[in-house]
């Protein structure tokens, strides 16, 4: 169970690592361009090219670290995604604080996702061809599969939400996991276990990601 957990969460951290690494590219597109037209072609685009540079990589990890730093604000709204995985606990924070949590929060998953990207095993990654109606013009959603080597098919959805006229990621859903919900639940822990000491908090920040777990909702 823990083995189908690592190689769930490193599918994730890949897979977030792909729409990270080339957004100027993917941004520049057709104004009209819908969020599985964004996500497929910089899915396709950037799986063979990962998989050409993973050596490399794998000895300059923080080369891959400043790329992924410098791609990141362009395509992940990071100021939603940090209130909503501080979830009830946003409103009391100050300013300050909330502005330093986003920026840790952005930061462990940069460094997550470079060491995530060497050791991401698959045999495919696809997006669906059918993908469901948004009931909000403003919302969206992007569901792929990821198959293991082993064969075994592991659904990953995106929520996108539109940003002043850009798509942006602000969720993934991975095997039934919702990735938003577990950080904020582990937020909410953090804060009760201390004292809800915001500062405290936000400095020990290290969410974990067990998607072997039953499925949480949406």
């Amino acid at each position: 169970m823990r083995a189908q957990s690592t190689f769930l969460f490193r599918c994730v951290l890949a897979l977030l690592l792909c729409l990270v690494m080339l957004p100027a590219q993917a941004q520049s597109k057709a104004p009209g361009e819908t969020p599985e037209q964004l996500i497929r072609e910089s899915i396709d685009n950037l799986m063979g090219k990962i998989e050409g540079r993973r050596g490399y990589f794998a000895e300059n990890l923080s080369e891959l670290e400043s790329l992924v730093d410098d791609s990141l604000r362009d395509v992940a709204d990071f100021r939603y995604i940090g209130a909503s995985v501080m979830g009830r606990y946003f409103r009391n924070a100050s300013p300050a604080q909330r502005s330093r949590f986003v920026d840790t929060f952005r930061q462990t998953l940069i460094d997550t996702y470079a060491k995530g990207l060497v050791t991401f095993d698959y045999r495919e990654v696809r997006v669906l061809d059918q993908q469901q109606d948004s009931r909000q013009s403003d919302q969206a959603s992007v569901d792929m599969e990821v198959v293991a080597n082993d064969g075994t098919v592991y659904p990953v959805s995106y929520s996108l939400r539109l940003d002043n006229g850009q798509w942006k990621v602000v969720n993934v859903i991975v095997n039934g996991i919702n990735l938003g919900l577990t950080f904020r639940n582990q937020f909410d822990q953090a804060m009760r276990d201390n004292g809800r000491d915001y500062d405290a908090t936000i400095d020990q920040w290290s969410p974990d990601v067990d998607v072997s777990d039953e499925g949480q909702g949406a």
